[in-house]
């Protein structure tokens, strides 16, 4: 099959299987952006996520976690929902990055990822290659970027055109030559709304994430008890946080994503408890097969407890 036919058969497979936006980019080094990330390693700014550390020459060149590699074929699925839209007007309750409400997005891409490289493996010959979803040391932005699915914004979101920042991105890395997309400009222009709406100042200059500063950071990926200092920093937010996101003005007037299993749980956006007065058993059985699981019962209603405070002193002062 020729390289044109594959990719648009591979584009309109990528449709079917319920992607909003496929791009394809030639595999090879990521020159600029491992000087970048090497940079943000050796300042700290990865906090207590060593992963990040391992791994260096493969999370900058595929070739190197997939031998023979020749395309990144990239693709996005959007998990903003009208039921989203109605959950941001919930003051009342602690919150849950909008990602994370409904089924874990690792297993929803995997699985369409892999019915995308059998289709692939039946319209050519000889293929090689892998499927990714947040699973590898795979630099998914900076792939995304090259094949044409946005721009970088300064909060470190991916920005889509028609979905903001509201998406979540995979990849099949194939040896075979598929026709590349070329990156878009850049659209952020003066605008630090980001930048001056982080409560914790996790973001101290365009395009930087300080890690050990960022909400979702600090609720997902640090173990340890909460520092009381970020305590109040961390408002209604228990697990993530889409502050940064909520006032891009990008995301103002987006479309919903067509992805039915990323769409909100009605026991999660409704809860009919306190987060903080749930069981072990009933946290594992309403976060069954949800990204939420990846944070423990015990640090889950520590920082449901700490939240909770938060908005009775929010609303005891209003």
């Amino acid at each position: 099959m020729d390289t044109f036919r594959l990719t648009r058969e591979i584009r309109k497979k990528a449709y079917e299987l319920g992607f909003d936006d496929v791009g394809f980019s030639k595999a090879g080094p990521l020159d600029p952006e491992a000087f970048r990330l090497e940079q943000w390693l050796r300042q700290g700014k990865h906090g207590e996520m060593s992963w990040m550390e391992r791994n260096f020459d493969k999370r900058i060149d595929p070739r190197k976690l997939v031998p023979g590699a020749r395309t990144v074929v990239s693709v996005i699925a959007g998990y903003r929902f009208d039921e989203n839209r109605a959950y941001d007007l919930e003051t009342t309750r602690p919150k849950i990055a909008k990602y994370a409400l409904g089924r874990d997005y690792h297993k929803v891409f995997r699985s369409r990822l892999k019915k995308l490289f059998a289709y692939t493996e039946q319209i050519t010959d000889e293929l090689q290659g892998r499927v990714f979803s947040d699973s590898a040391p795979v630099m998914d932005k900076a792939w995304a970027v090259r094949s044409g699915l946005g721009w970088m914004g300064k909060n470190g979101n991916l920005i889509h055109r028609k979905l903001g920042s509201w998406f979540l991105i995979g990849e099949m890395i194939i040896n075979k030559d598929c026709i590349p997309d070329h990156p878009v400009t850049e659209h952020c222009g003066r605008c630090t709304d980001c930048l001056n709406a982080c409560p914790t100042q996790a973001i101290p200059e365009p395009f930087v994430i300080d890690s050990r500063k960022c909400i979702s950071y600090l609720t997902i990926e640090w173990k340890e008890k909460m520092p009381q200092e970020y305590h109040e920093a961390l408002g209604p937010w228990m697990f993530g946080c889409d502050i940064c996101q909520d006032v891009c003005p990008w995301n103002r007037k987006t479309e919903n994503g067509h992805l039915t299993d990323l769409q909100p749980r009605h026991a999660v956006t409704h809860p009919d408890k306190p987060w903080s007065t749930i069981t072990e058993e009933e946290f594992h059985t309403l976060f069954e097969g949800s990204a939420v699981r990846r944070t423990s019962y015990h640090q889950f209603v520590e920082k449901a407890q700490i939240t909770e405070r938060n908005l009775q002193q929010i609303h005891s002062s209003s």
